[in-house]
């Protein structure tokens, strides 16, 4: 069964209407569970990266889906094109949204869940690329994260160093994320929710997903592996 793609807003828009949009979609978020955790059966990894060739910026985006029982891959998909929206701080999504919703439509599974290699709601007006692409999928989503997005001046703090113990980002009395450390000695994660979910099943679905083999969630690694691979072959095409 094919995923529904909800038309939130046109995917080419004038840069001058992109906070309005953040906003008016802000006060739509929702962090309360859509879905419990044993009712998931697939999820999915979603990431978007980029080259250069003569002048012109491509991307491409690679969504892996796995079988959360078993952890075996059932499905990828890709998408790949020119990149026409410059990378502006806090607009990530306005530049990654066309090639993930290209990937999303190509899925023959639905996910009941998306995670992406980015924040959600660990973002300036909550509306990172894993919180914006909700509204689209009409899914629940959280973001993971490689390294801190400040906001605020937030001074991090960092958790012990031991598998699982985190500490809550809490700007403004608010809970914007999370400092999870997956693995001890090595570094943290950093998970956010995107939508239809909280932050503590969020965590527990992340844990439920680290092997030996990094400290990512293995749908989030298997996604910026293939991102990585595609454009290694990309490249080798156009050049």
């Amino acid at each position: 069964m094919k995923i529904h793609i909800q038309n939130v807003h046109p995917l080419s828009i004038d840069q001058t209407k992109w906070n309005a949009i953040q906003l008016c979609l802000q006060e739509k978020i929702s962090l309360v569970n859509k879905i419990t955790a044993t009712d998931i059966k697939f999820i999915a990894g979603v990431d978007v990266a980029y080259w250069e060739e003569a002048g012109v910026e491509w991307g491409v985006c690679s969504i892996i889906v796995i079988d959360f029982a078993t952890k075996a891959v059932i499905e990828e998909t890709n998408s790949t094109g020119m990149i026409a929206v410059p990378y502006i701080p806090g607009y990530l999504a306005f530049r990654e949204l066309p090639l993930i919703i290209e990937a999303a439509k190509k899925l023959t599974h639905a996910p009941d869940l998306f995670m992406f290699d980015g924040n959600g709601y660990l973002h300036p007006r909550h509306m990172g690329i894993a919180t914006h692409a909700s509204f689209f999928l009409n899914k629940p989503t959280f973001g993971i994260a490689k390294s801190y997005l400040k906001i605020a001046n937030h001074k991090l703090e960092m958790p012990e160093n031991r598998a699982g113990s985190y500490v809550d980002i809490l700007i403004h009395k608010e809970i914007y994320g999370r400092v999870l450390r997956t693995q001890s000695h090595v570094k943290p994660i950093f998970v956010s929710c995107g939508n239809y979910i909280d932050i503590s099943t969020a965590t527990t679905i992340t844990e439920e997903l680290i092997n030996n083999e990094s400290r990512l969630p293995i749908p989030v690694r298997l996604a910026d592996l293939a991102t990585k691979r595609n454009r290694r072959q990309l490249r080798n095409t156009k050049s």
